[in-house]
């Protein structure tokens, strides 16, 4: 299996490159690779490559996750249960294998329920990159019809738990005035950061923030916590904190430092669906800085006791 190339020499920039910088070179190198226009052998792959790495640095969280874990963050044989960048089958315009169209009912007390969503997985609208690369028209021949776009910010919980938000638009009468009108919005649990949906004839883009506690790839949540030495040898139990409330962890005897533990089902909830990804709970070795003098004695004893052995672990 051939090994991936890195994110980062793939766009040719540097880990301290800013967002503007990364959408910049990723405009320039879709344009000049994009199969409609490069004709030569290879094109097509090196521009799904592009957009892989693309969608990848220019999402906060997930270019977090690469530059801890690399591939392995997006790779759910390493355990980590990444879905997005990296799987097989990628869509350089969102998803695995194609776009993902989810059908919502309108809701009964009032809100505007969204009819269409589309995942373009942090990705900018591909109609704009047609019409940068085409002159204003897809290139399969047809005009494109864009309807009024606005951009919506949640908070973390918000996409959690799903949320219910009034906001104030503009829009065009019959006559073709300008006009106000404020609506609510239902906002279905599990939407991302960069997420599309369409509410009745405008298009919102959802701006999600960051979580102060875990780190989110999908429907799945990473978190850390940090155990003592004795407590990697001997194995505990511990509270951790997920999406869904507090659960009780059993670290095993002997589990290695850096070492993930999946909680099964217990991460953000899938967006239309009625499922959860799960929870990945890193463990970090506390290594004490100024052990004291008992301490010290028993670190020594253990040392003693393991010095005709490979090592602890």
């Amino acid at each position: 299996m051939a090994t991936k190339r890195d994110y980062y020499e793939i766009l040719g920039v540097s880990k301290s490159a800013s967002e503007a910088e990364i959408k910049s070179v990723y405009r320039k190198l879709a344009r000049k690779h994009h199969p409609d226009v490069d004709k030569s052998a290879g094109a097509t792959e090196r521009f799904k490559e592009i957009g892989e790495a693309y969608q990848v640095l220019s999402d906060p969280q997930k270019k977090q996750a690469y530059d801890q874990f690399g591939h392995a963050a997006f790779d759910r044989s390493s355990g980590f249960g990444g879905a997005g960048a990296g799987a097989g089958g990628f869509n350089p315009f969102g998803g695995a294998g194609g776009w993902q169209t989810y059908s919502w009912p309108s809701g009964g007390s009032g809100g505007a329920g969204p009819n269409i969503q589309f995942d373009f997985g942090g990705f900018e609208d591909p109609f704009e990159l047609f019409e940068q690369i085409f002159g204003g028209s897809s290139p399969f021949g047809q005009s494109i019809r864009r309807r009024p776009t606005y951009q919506l910010n949640l908070t973390f919980d918000e996409v959690i738990h799903g949320v219910t938000k009034e906001v104030e638009i503009e829009s065009r009468n019959a006559e073709g005035r300008l006009q106000r009108k404020r609506m609510k919005i239902k906002v279905p649990a599990g939407v991302d950061n960069g997420t599309k949906m369409r509410f009745g004839d405008l298009d919102i883009v959802f701006n999600v923030g960051r979580s102060s506690q875990f780190l989110r790839e999908g429907a799945d949540i990473f978190s850390e916590i940090t155990v003592t030495i004795p407590q990697l040898v001997l194995g505990d139990i511990f509270e951790v904190t997920t999406v869904q409330g507090k659960v009780k962890v059993r670290v095993p005897p002997g589990t290695q430092p850096g070492s993930l533990v999946k909680l099964k089902g217990k991460g953000a909830p899938r967006l239309g669906g009625h499922s959860h990804g799960d929870h990945y709970v890193r463990v970090n070795l506390d290594v004490p800085q100024n052990p004291s003098k008992q301490e010290k004695q028993l670190y020594e004893e253990l040392k003693n006791l393991s010095s005709k052995k490979k090592g602890w672990f």
